[in-house]
């Protein structure tokens, strides 16, 4: 049996659903009950339990024999931190797996992940991995870049910056890089470790780092987004220093137009920081692990976004 951490996210929604049509057993911890409806109507069991919370985990694991551990943030609210999330999280779910006996261990990080990392999301990401990486358990850790697909946060957060007026704020030049990659495909890179044991052992205690099959740069995501929805609008880039010097203001920007039916995405400076850094790997790095060529950013986005023309 799996037990998934994270199975009510974005990814974990998408992963929940494959599963439960490949006939797999699995037990979802949920932090929220009033989510486990994705759940539940795979035929999954559902326990109630918080990574943060190691108390709330005791017994959560027994009969499992491999834990995939997908939970996470992007950003920080209330004591829903990063160092308390990724790190702490991942170290209450391994001591549970420990005594658990588990015998497979999966983690899901980020695309440059490091301890030296200026980023406190990847920083932590980092601290997550070598904890797993530690604990004795055999494991498979993914680092992709941008996953993209039906309800992945960053998607809605470009729709809704394409929505807002008549032209496209760009924070500064729009030239990082990134490889965005579709949730269908990440998905079938994980049931090619976990369709059998025998291929489980084959990838433990490895680490991939993935993305799709372009390097593309934020301007061009952007492009190909507004080619899918069917909108023609000009671009602004708006000078990083401008943006960070009016993050104390945007609560009140948001509150303002909400008034006039429009949706402003919150940001932080971590946020833009991540948005300044290249994500990228090897533009072949699913096809050698996994065997595959991935989709491209613009073939992924005509299965999951309407066209407005």
């Amino acid at each position: 049996m799996l037990l998934i951490a994270g199975g009510t996210g974005f990814i974990g929604g998408h992963l929940v659903e494959s599963l439960g049509k490949s006939g797999h057993k699995v037990r979802c911890l949920m932090r929220s009950p009033g989510k486990s409806r994705v759940c539940k109507s795979a035929g999954f069991e559902t326990a109630p339990g918080d990574i943060t919370d190691r108390e709330s985990l005791k017994g959560k694991l027994d009969g499992c024999d491999s834990v995939v551990h997908l939970a996470g943030i992007i950003e920080e609210k209330g004591d829903a931190t990063f160092e308390r999330v990724h790190a702490e999280g991942t170290r209450n779910l391994v001591d549970e797996a420990q005594e658990a006996q588990v015998k497979y261990f999966f983690y899901q990080s980020a695309l440059g992940a490091s301890a030296a990392a200026q980023a406190q999301y990847l920083k932590t990401k980092a601290e997550a991995e070598e904890i797993v990486k530690t604990s004795g358990i055999p494991y498979t850790i993914f680092r992709p870049s941008l996953v993209a697909g039906e309800g992945d946060g960053f998607t809605e957060r470009l729709k809704a910056l394409i929505n807002i007026g008549p032209v496209v704020p760009i924070p500064g030049d729009g030239a990082t890089k990134f490889q965005p990659m579709y949730v269908g495909d990440w998905i079938r890179c994980f049931m090619a470790i976990f369709s059998d044991l025998s291929r489980v052992a084959r990838h433990a205690s490895r680490t991939y780092e993935l993305g799709g099959p372009e390097h593309l740069t934020y301007n061009e995501i952007i492009a190909r987004l507004m080619k899918a929805m069917g909108v023609n609008k000009p671009v602004m880039h708006i000078p990083l220093e401008i943006i960070k010097l009016s993050l104390p203001l945007s609560a009140i920007s948001r509150g303002i137009g909400s008034l006039f039916g429009k949706k402003i995405p919150a940001v932080t400076h971590e946020q833009l920081e991540l948005l300044q850094m290249d994500n990228i790997c090897d533009k072949n790095s699913v096809e050698k692990a996994f065997g595959f060529v991935p989709m491209t950013y613009s073939e992924a986005l005509k299965l999951f976004i309407k066209s407005n023309g």
